[in-house]
C-alpha cells in the first residue's frame, strides 16, 4: 500500500513520523516525571529517545521513498 503512494505523500507521512516521535517522547518524558517526581531528567531522556527513533526510522522511510536500497541488518553468526 505505502509503495502506491506518490513521493510527496511519503515525504509528507516522513514529517508526520518525525513530529510523532518526537512529541511522544516528550509526553512520555513529562508523564513519568509526574509520576517519579523528577523534573526534567525523563522529559530530557524521553525528547533524546524521540529523536533517535525518528532519525533511525526516518533514514530507512527516505531511503526507501528514494529507491535505494536500505541494508538489512546483518546476523551474523559466531561459533
Amino acid at each position: 500500500m505505502v509503495n502506491r503512494l506518490p513521493p510527496t505523500m511519503r515525504l509528507i507521512g516522513i514529517g508526520w513520523y518525525f513530529a510523532v516521535c518526537i512529541v511522544g517522547g516528550i509526553l512520555g518524558g513529562l508523564g513519568l516525571d509526574y509520576v517519579a517526581g523528577t523534573t526534567p531528567l525523563f522529559t530530557m531522556l524521553g525528547l533524546f529517545f524521540g529523536l533517535f527513533i525518528a532519525c533511525y526510522g526516518g533514514y530507512r522511510m527516505i531511503m526507501e521513498a528514494l529507491g535505494t536500497q536500505v541494508p538489512a541488518p546483518r546476523k551474523d553468526k559466531q561459533d
